[in-house]
Formats: C-alpha cells, sequence, structure tokens
C-alpha cells in the first residue's frame, strides 16, 4: 500500500456535503461548520453522491420550514447509499430530537444548534463503534466562532454577519427562544475581526443579521451598542455596504437613523417587522409596540433619511384578529406604502402561548388576508419602481444571465434573495461584486431594468 492509498483511508480524503434551510442565520453556521470540517481535513463536496458525509442543517421556526426540511431529510435518506453518514442538525433537530430519533432510523447524528463545531469529533465516535449520536442541548450556551475558519458557501461577495443569537423578546406566535435560548450577543472585537477576514476574502456588501439586531449588546455591555458596532465596521478596508436586517421597531431610535445617514457605507435600507398595526393584536403577540408608536417611528425614518428603502414582515390570522383588525392592517400597509413587504398566514406552533389561545382563524380567510395584502403591496412597489425609470444608480453585481449580455444586479435598496433585482444590460465583462453605474430604463412589478450609464442598450 502507497502512501496515496494511506491517505485515502484516512479523513483527509472524506467528503461532505451541506444542505442549509431555513434563514440567514443558518446560513452563517454552515458556513463556519464547513471551515471547522476542512480544518478537520475533509472536503466540500457539492455533489451529494460523492460525500462520505450528509450535513442537512434545518429550520423549526414555522410549520412550512419544518415541513421543507423534513421532506429534504427524507429524500435524502432514500438515496443513502450504504457508505454514506447522514447528519441533521439545527434547529429541527433542537426541537423535535426524540421525534427525528424514532421515526427516521435512516439518520447517523442528529446535533443541536450549539453543537456544529464538535461534528469532526462525532464523526470519529461514529465511525469507531457505529452507534447513532444525540448530541443537543445547552442552547443558553454561547458558540465562540472567534478562531474558527468560515467558507462561504455560495456566493462570495457578499455575506451574513450574525451578531448574535436567541431571542428574549417572547413574542406568544415564536418557538425561537425555545430551540435557540436567550439573547446571546458577539463581542464588537469579534465581529470587527470577522469582518476583516471577510474583507480579505473579498467580500464586498456585509449583512447584520439577528433576531433582533436592535437590541445588540444590551446582554454583555448592559446598554445597546449597534450604533457602536457600526462606526466599526465602517472603517473596515473593502467593505462597500453594510445592511441591517431585523431591526424592531420598540428600540430603534434617531441616534441608529443618524448613523445610517451620515456613513456612505451603510445602506440606506431597512428591515424592520412590525407583524401587525392593530393595538389588540400587538398586544396578544406580546410586542411592544402600538399603532401610534409604529407610526412615529416609520415618519422619524422618512423625515431624517427620506429615501430609506423599508421593509417589513406582517402575520395575517393571528388569533382572535377580526375583521376590523385586518381592515386596520390593510389601511395602514396602504398608508403606509411600504418599500418592501411580506406576509406569513398564523400558524400554530407546539410550545408557544398563542397555540392555545380562542378565536382561532381558520386557513381560507387567512389565505384570504395575505392574499389581499400582497395584492394590494405589488401595486405599491409596481408605483414605486416605475418613479425610479430615469434615475441613475449605484448597483453590485450578483450573477451574469446565461448566453445574454445581461446582469443581474442590486441597488443599495435591495436585500439579496429577499428583494427584487436589477437586471442591467451591459456590454463590458463584468463580475459578481462589481460595482457599476446605472441608468434605469424600465420597471417591473418588483424588478428593474437599466443599462451601464454611457452605455447603449441598442
Amino acid at each position: 500500500m502507497n502512501r496515496a492509498d494511506i491517505k485515502k483511508t484516512e479523513n483527509e480524503n472524506k467528503k461532505f456535503f451541506i444542505e442549509t434551510l431555513g434563514c440567514s442565520k443558518n446560513q452563517v453556521d454552515s458556513e463556519f461548520l464547513a471551515g471547522r470540517l476542512i480544518s478537520a481535513g475533509l472536503d466540500l463536496t457539492y455533489d451529494f453522491d460523492e460525500a462520505d458525509y450528509i450535513i442537512v442543517n434545518t429550520c423549526g421556526f414555522i410549520a412550512d420550514a419544518m415541513e421543507e426540511s423534513v421532506n429534504a431529510i427524507l429524500e435524502f435518506g432514500r438515496l443513502k447509499s450504504s457508505n454514506q453518514t447522514i447528519v441533521v442538525a439545527g434547529c429541527l433537530s433542537e426541537r423535535f430530537a426524540d421525534e427525528i430519533r424514532s421515526e427516521m432510523p435512516e439518520i447517523d447524528i442528529i446535533i443541536g444548534v450549539t453543537k456544529f463545531l464538535e461534528l469532526p469529533e462525532m464523526f470519529e465516535k461514529f465511525e469507531c463503534d457505529g452507534n447513532r449520536i444525540l448530541n443537543i442541548g445547552d442552547i443558553d450556551r454561547y458558540v465562540d466562532y472567534r478562531e474558527e475558519e468560515r467558507v462561504l458557501l455560495d456566493q462570495k461577495h457578499y455575506a451574513y454577519v450574525k451578531i448574535s443569537e436567541g431571542c428574549d423578546n417572547r413574542c406568544t406566535y415564536c418557538t425561537i427562544p425555545g430551540f435557540k435560548g436567550g439573547y446571546k450577543s458577539r463581542r464588537i472585537e469579534d465581529l470587527i475581526s470577522e469582518v476583516n477576514k471577510l474583507a480579505i476574502m473579498g467580500v464586498k456588501e456585509i449583512v447584520l443579521i439577528a433576531q433582533d439586531t436592535t437590541k445588540y449588546g444590551i446582554d454583555i455591555y448592559g446598554e445597546f451598542k449597534l450604533v457602536e458596532l457600526l462606526e466599526e465596521l465602517v472603517l473596515v478596508d473593502g467593505i462597500e455596504w453594510i445592511r441591517i436586517l431585523y431591526a424592531y421597531p420598540d428600540v430603534l431610535d434617531e441616534s441608529l437613523i443618524n448613523t445610517i445617514r451620515k456613513h456612505e457605507k451603510i445602506c440606506n435600507y431597512l428591515d424592520m417587522p412590525i407583524q401587525h398595526c392593530h393595538d389588540d393584536m400587538l398586544k396578544r403577540m406580546n410586542r411592544h409596540t402600538s399603532e401610534r408608536d409604529l407610526e412615529n417611528v416609520l415618519k422619524m425614518i422618512r423625515k431624517l433619511v427620506p429615501d430609506m428603502s423599508i421593509r417589513t414582515t406582517l402575520m395575517v390570522g393571528f388569533p382572535g384578529e377580526s375583521q376590523e383588525a385586518f381592515e386596520k392592517l390593510f389601511r395602514f400597509v396602504e398608508k403606509q406604502e411600504f418599500d418592501k413587504l411580506g406576509v406569513f398566514e398564523y400558524s400554530p406552533e407546539e410550545g408557544t402561548p398563542a397555540a392555545g389561545f380562542d378565536c382561532q382563524i381558520d386557513s381560507s380567510t387567512k389565505a384570504d388576508r395575505k392574499e389581499r395584502i400582497m395584492i394590494l403591496q405589488k401595486q405599491i412597489s409596481e408605483n414605486a419602481n416605475n418613479k425610479r425609470i430615469g434615475m441613475n444608480v449605484k448597483a453590485i453585481i450578483d450573477e451574469k444571465v446565461e448566453n445574454e449580455d445581461v446582469y443581474i444586479g442590486r441597488t443599495q435598496y435591495d436585500a439579496p434573495e429577499v428583494d427584487g433585482v436589477l437586471y442591467i444590460y451591459a456590454k463590458s465583462k463584468l463580475a459578481p461584486g462589481d460595482f457599476v453605474n446605472v441608468k434605469i430604463t424600465d420597471a417591473l412589478e418588483y424588478d428593474l431594468i437599466g443599462v451601464i450609464e454611457n452605455e447603449s442598450a441598442e
């Protein structure tokens, strides 16, 4: 047996495949996990068939997301060969570990949300004795990624940066504290170090994420520190855009908006989930705002940064949502004209207070209410896009349309993966991460069309 053959018997040549489901926070975990596994001597593959280890990083938030995760697990289990090991990781594992273990015998390793970095040792143990492994719990433990390498699994020019984990808000419909634990901020110096590493890797845009970004720092510093974090991050060379998602309105104040206004690097974009505007609904949801609070926050934002792109998330069909409450929400959306908007139908989740509330709403009513708001939002978005025709904007390139002189990009007003895009006609060759100046020539319901300045589409 030569040296090459010997190496094949060791972990160096074993390969792993990661399927990431759910939110961008899961994507971050998968990327740090990939770094840990590569450091342990394994190779990353994007081909399921050639992988020794199949890792499914799951979502356990609401019924639709869990169904997607379960279907993926079952499909991988069906395709699994005798020499492949399947790992189910993350939120669904933490929430329903016993069910996965008893109902899915094809799963070899089940790990929770704080156990990702322990996976190389679990592989060794499983290879040694062949016994199934269950490793969950310790959800309030802070997972230190400070010394970990991170591998960007998909795009290379933008990256999500998770500034905290868990949540203390205790919304009555939400399962997250049950499997993610309480709010745990990462230290400013650790985040600066991570962003510097990302910049060296070629990342141009960072997207700050958490369950609630506005509460960043309160647990470890005793006060909100998002503004201070931003003031440090704008100093990182190579990063050109900084974007903020999931900023809750109850503690969002002028200092944050003024910081956004002050720094060109910080996108004039804010994801601010409000869920509802009716005071009774907000109270039943245990949301710490009122309709007046929301109106005041929105007014303040638009006064300080008139071109701020505001994205929000709504929930319809929450227990007790009367027709009157829904109509108030509809009129609120009509009046506020949010730039981006998503709607969820309420899903009664096991273990949440709201699942036991009276006056549950039937599925048909929930679907109708969602559809009404989305039809309204489509018109709002189309009208707003039409007003942009003729404008000159800065855009980042995400990808090229195959066999065409067209690129897909975004303005600072659009977050990756969730918002509209800008289709750009360009004679010059561009690459993901390039920034270009574009003249908007046409508009669709959610997307824009443009040409590189000084180029003609003829």
